[in-house]
């Protein structure tokens, strides 16, 4: 066949079907628009509710996906192109397909699994796989956290699933736990009473449960105080930065020992 006989073959196709393919694109493009619309308008609608940001984020992809999907073979059928044929050779190529997807699926059921489950949600901290970050966003596919120092890491949904995970914001309190050492030669009553009063002087620490402090070890160099305390999770990190500051002042003041590794040369 020359390209004269497929210059004709392709007139008399747009002449008997020209009108069908410019009206599939017209509902095409109109279609996209409207999807986008009904996206929107559920968008608003679930923030409207109160329902939380990991929903809307993971429901627009699955919706928009799926809708896009039913509308393209919609058009195919309105231009006359047989769905059933096609049906049949992409339910041919579906097992090659699976085979291909397998990562992509087990992350498209992990994804379900993390939004059914809700072990976290966006503006958790989490540890999980390696890593540690706060819930940016929950993808059909992947989990997005963003570092304390701003860096963005991707992680399989179904690696996420399959996998333990810390969440350490999903709880209102979080405990502070601290052990300092100090001389054997100091007092022991002395060391508690300056610690209970570094915590007493931080509104931040919860009086319940009731702050701890006590001698855990009987170390080589040092005697080592533990102390556990009670705070709200967005507290946490500003009180245990200001137990460690707090007891170095207060130690000093107190002519507290604070022992460290020495080591004696003895030369021949």
């Amino acid at each position: 066949m020359n390209f004269e006989d497929l210059l004709n073959d392709f007139l008399s196709w747009s002449l008997k079907n020209g009108i069908k393919l410019i009206l599939g694109i017209i509902i095409l493009v109109v279609g996209w628009k409207l999807i986008k619309k009904v996206i929107t308008t559920l968008n608003n609608f679930l923030e409207k509710k109160g329902f939380d940001s990991t929903l809307h984020s993971f429901l627009d992809a699955l919706i928009n996906i799926s809708l896009k999907t039913l509308l393209i073979f919609v058009v195919l059928q309105f231009m006359g192109i047989e769905i059933a044929g096609l049906a049949a050779i992409v339910a041919s190529a579906g097992f090659t397909i699976g085979l291909a997807l397998q990562g992509s699926l087990s992350n498209f059921s992990g994804g379900v699994i993390l939004l059914l489950m809700r072990p976290f949600k966006v503006g958790d901290y989490i540890e999980t796989s390696g890593h540690a970050g706060t819930v940016e966003n929950i993808k059909i596919f992947y989990t997005h956290l963003v570092t304390p120092d701003n860096k963005e890491i991707m992680i399989p949904n179904g690696t996420i699933a399959n996998n333990s995970m810390i969440n350490y914001t999903n709880k209102d309190t979080r405990r502070v736990d601290l052990t300092f050492g100090v001389g054997y030669e100091d007092d022991i009553l002395h060391v508690k009473q300056t610690l209970f009063k570094i915590i007493e002087s931080n509104d931040k620490i919860l009086s319940h449960p009731e702050p701890f402090v006590s001698i855990c070890e009987h170390g080589p160099s040092s005697l080592n105080f533990v102390v556990r305390v009670w705070t709200k999770t967005e507290d946490y990190w500003n009180v245990y930065f200001y137990l460690l500051e707090e007891a170095k002042i207060k130690f000093d003041e107190e002519k507290i020992n604070i022992p460290y590794p020495q080591m004696d040369i003895h030369m021949k």
